[in-house]
């Protein structure tokens, strides 16, 4: 699915003509580059190479700058694929702009890292509920048993344990674009999303935008009274 390279700025709220508060995430939209354009003839599959944020020759690996070269792009900080249907609508070289790409009510898939928590027990990592807190009580926030005796004999893979939290990749699917401001190359997107301040994020067409109860919410924000503009930064 097409989409656009973005940097989150952190959250605010705008308010409709009625008086109804929309939480929002602002997002960083800049300039995002058609890097290489990939077809099924010469690569095997159909998509885009898109870049964003420019970044210096000194800071760029060697193959990299070549690559940039290469197509004629200006070194960029952050490289991501999108499949497309139509590669052939792109060139390399090509600038995707925010009003390119989304439009208030359309629904997107939102990519990014997760805050990273560090190492942390089972209660807070899987929610466990642990153990009573009444007085007497040896444990309270520990994990419990984690085997059986000689039958399996083992802990299981997988088994939920204390451990690193967070820093992982999350995708929230069907976030609904609330407004968009092109000329600042800002987007506003309804609740939250994954990451901290000034964190990267990968926007793209939603892959569930066809179903019933995703069209539901579409119909029902285009029913609302129009966003009230507002300085978003």
């Amino acid at each position: 699915m097409l989409g656009v390279i973005g940097r989150k700025l952190g959250m605010t709220q705008v308010f409709l003509e009625d008086g109804t508060a929309v939480p929002v995430t602002v997002i960083e939209v800049p300039t995002n580059y058609v890097v290489q354009v990939k077809t099924e003839e010469t690569d095997g599959y159909n998509a885009i190479q898109v870049g964003a944020f420019p970044a210096k020759e000194k800071n760029v690996s060697k193959p990299l700058l070549k690559h940039f070269e290469k197509h004629g792009v200006k070194p960029l900080k952050v490289l991501k694929e999108f499949r497309v249907d139509n590669p052939g609508d792109f060139k390399e070289g090509q600038e995707l702009n925010l009003a390119d790409v989304f439009e208030p009510g359309d629904v997107v898939d939102v990519v990014g890292k997760s805050k990273g928590r560090g190492f942390t027990g089972t209660m807070k990592r899987w929610d466990f509920g642990g153990f009573p807190k009444s007085h007497g009580h040896r444990y309270h926030r520990a994990v419990g048993a984690i085997g059986n005796r000689t039958d399996p004999g083992r802990v299981w893979k997988g088994k939920k344990m204390a451990g690193h939290y967070g820093n992982e990749t999350v995708r929230i699917q069907a976030v609904l674009v609330v407004d968009t401001i092109p000329e600042k190359g800002l987007l506003l997107l309804k609740g939250s999303v994954p990451g901290a301040p000034k964190g990267v994020l990968y926007l793209e067409k939603s892959r569930i935008s066809y179903r019933k109860k995703i069209k539901l919410k579409q119909d029902r924000f285009k029913n609302l009274a129009p966003v009230l503009k507002g300085d978003a930064s």
